[in-house]
C-alpha cells in the first residue's frame, strides 16, 4: 500500500455511538440512492468510508485502488495536504459567494490562472458546476454570437460533432453526442447536428492506412464545411481522446487538422476537454500536444484534482466583445448556475494547479506513461481481449462478447471480477477502461494489471 508522507493509513469504517451499521447504509443506499448510469435491480452497493493516494476503503474494511480516478477527475490522490488545506482555510474566509453580479478574490484568481495557463488568445472565464453545462453554455456562446455579432449570420445554427461523441446528459449535449445507449430514448427532444466521422488510430495496421484515413476524413470535414459553412455555428469536439465513446483515440494530427479547417471557413472549433484536460495526455491540455488554440476551452472533473463540483467555459476577446451593449440591446448571456465560481471550489483548482508546478507532476509522467502503455500491450494476445490501446495515461480494452446488452452485463461481470483482486474500475459497455489519478505509481500500475490478467484468467 501506498500512503502520501504525513497520512496515516485511513482506518476501516468507523461506528460512532448511534451511527448507522455498514449493512444498514447498505440497505438505505439501496433503497434511497438513485445512482447515475446504474441499473438500480442489479445494483450492488460499494460504499466508500474514507480514501488516502490512490486508494479507497470501504465500510467493510476493504482497500481498492481507484483506477478510474473516482470517473476520471482525481488528479493527485486523495487528500493531499495542500488540497485539503486550501479548502479549509477557504472556509474561514467565506464558503460561497454568487457569481451573478459579484465576485470572490479566489474566484477571480482562478480566472487569470487558467488564462496564464491555457492556450492563447482564451482571456474570458465562464463557471460552472460541471462538465455538461461547461459544454451546454458554449454552444449557446456560439448560437448566440452569430446572432447579434457585429455582421450577424442568423443562419448559423447547426453544430458539427463526431461520430460517437458523448458531452454531457444536459438536453442541448445530448442533441451532439451519439452514444446510441444513453440517448435514444430521449430522440423526440434533441436538435439534430451533422455527423462526422472522426477516424480512429485503432482501426489500421499500419502508418500508411493511418495515413490515408486521417486525409480521407479531413477531406470529408472540409468538404462539408465549405458547402455548408454558413449554417454551422461551431464544431463540437474532444481533443485526441473521445472518452464515453469507449476510448476512441485520434491520430496526431486530426485535431490539428481539424482546427485549420475552422479556421480556413470560420466556423468556431470548441473543445471539450472536461475529461482529457490537466495532464491525462501527457501534457496539461490535450489541445497543446498540436499546438492548437480552440475558440471555446471546456474544462471539468480535474479542474479542482477531483474535490467539488466546478468548470469552466474559455473564450476569446472575439466572442466576448459581441456580447457587450446597451441593456436595451439585449446581448447579455442570460445563462448561470447558483454555485457558479464557488470560493471553495476555486481555492482548491488554485491549489490544484499550484501542485502540477510544486511537484512536477506533467514531468513525473513519462515513465508511467511508459508502464502503462507496456502493460495494456501485454494484452493484446489474450484470448477475449480486442483492440487494448492507450494514449497519456489513459487505457482500455474490449472484451470479446455479443450484443449491447450481453456486453453491458460482461463489463459489469469484469469489474466487478477485478475488485476482488483489489482494482476498482468501471466499464463503458464492453470497455475496459484504466485512467487512474496522475499520482499513481508504478508498482500501483502493475498491480492494477495484475489484478486484470487475474480476471482474465477467471
Amino acid at each position: 500500500m501506498s500512503t502520501r508522507p504525513g497520512i496515516d493509513r485511513a482506518p476501516a469504517f468507523v461506528q460512532e455511538k448511534n451511527s448507522p451499521s455498514p449493512e444498514q447504509l447498505e440497505k438505505w443506499d439501496r433503497e434511497h440512492v438513485w445512482h447515475s448510469f446504474t441499473q438500480m435491480k442489479h445494483y450492488d452497493p460499494f460504499v466508500v468510508q474514507s480514501a488516502s493516494g490512490c486508494r479507497l476503503n470501504d465500510i467493510h474494511g476493504n482497500e481498492v485502488i481507484d483506477g478510474v480516478s473516482s470517473l476520471w477527475c482525481n488528479v493527485h490522490g486523495h487528500r493531499h495536504p495542500a488540497l485539503d488545506r486550501a479548502i479549509k482555510e477557504q472556509v474561514d474566509l467565506v464558503s460561497h459567494v454568487t457569481n451573478l453580479g459579484a465576485s470572490q478574490t479566489r474566484t477571480i484568481q482562478l480566472a487569470k490562472r487558467l488564462v496564464d495557463v491555457t492556450p492563447a488568445g482564451l482571456n474570458h472565464v465562464f463557471f460552472c458546476s460541471d462538465g455538461a453545462n461547461a459544454i451546454e453554455v458554449a454552444l449557446k456562446m456560439a448560437f448566440q454570437y452569430w446572432q447579434q455579432c457585429e455582421s450577424p449570420q442568423p443562419g448559423r445554427t447547426k453544430y458539427v460533432a463526431l461520430s460517437d461523441a458523448y458531452h454531457g446528459d444536459t438536453l442541448g449535449t445530448v442533441s451532439i453526442g451519439d452514444v446510441p445507449l444513453f440517448h435514444r430514448l430521449f430522440k423526440p427532444l434533441l436538435f439534430e447536428p451533422i455527423r462526422f466521422n472522426a477516424p480512429n488510430a485503432y482501426e489500421w495496421s499500419n502508418d500508411s492506412e493511418r495515413e490515408n484515413a486521417l486525409n480521407q476524413s479531413l477531406e470529408t470535414l472540409d468538404q462539408l464545411l465549405a458547402s455548408r459553412g454558413n449554417e454551422i455555428a461551431a464544431i463540437v469536439a474532444e481533443p485526441r481522446i473521445q472518452g464515453a465513446a469507449g476510448i476512441k483515440i485520434h491520430p496526431f494530427g486530426f485535431l490539428k487538422g481539424m482546427a485549420e479547417l475552422a479556421r480556413k471557413h470560420d466556423v468556431f472549433l470548441i473543445a471539450d476537454e472536461v475529461a482529457v484536460g490537466f495532464g491525462r495526455t501527457g501534457s496539461l491540455f490535450a489541445c497543446e500536444t498540436e499546438q492548437v488554440q480552440p475558440d471555446i476551452l471546456c474544462l471539468g472533473k480535474g479542474l479542482s484534482g477531483g474535490y467539488l463540483p466546478i468548470s469552466a467555459t474559455l473564450t476569446s476577446d472575439r466572442i466576448f466583445d459581441a456580447f457587450l451593449g446597451d441593456f436595451s440591446e439585449s446581448k447579455t448571456l442570460y445563462h448561470g448556475h447558483t454555485f457558479a465560481g464557488n470560493p471553495l471550489a476555486a481555492a482548491v483548482s488554485l491549489a490544484n494547479l499550484e501542485i502540477f508546478e510544486k511537484e512536477q507532476t506533467l514531468q513525473k509522467l513519462q515513465p508511467k506513461i511508459q508502464k502503462l502503455e507496456h502493460r495494456i500491450a501485454l494484452l493484446r494476445n489474450r484470448p477475449g481481449v480486442n483492440a487494448p490501446r492507450s494514449l497519456g495515461l489513459v487505457a482500455a480494452f474490449d472484451l470479446g462478447v455479443g450484443p449491447d446488452e450481453e456486453a453491458v452485463h460482461a463489463g459489469y461481470q469484469f469489474c466487478h471480477t477485478v475488485q476482488q483482486y483489489g482494482v476498482r474500475l468501471r466499464p463503458l459497455g464492453n470497455t475496459i477502461i484504466i485512467m487512474p489519478p496522475l499520482a499513481i505509481s508504478e508498482n500501483e500500475i502493475d498491480q492494477i494489471f495484475d489484478a486484470i490478467d487475474l480476471a482474465l484468467s477467471a
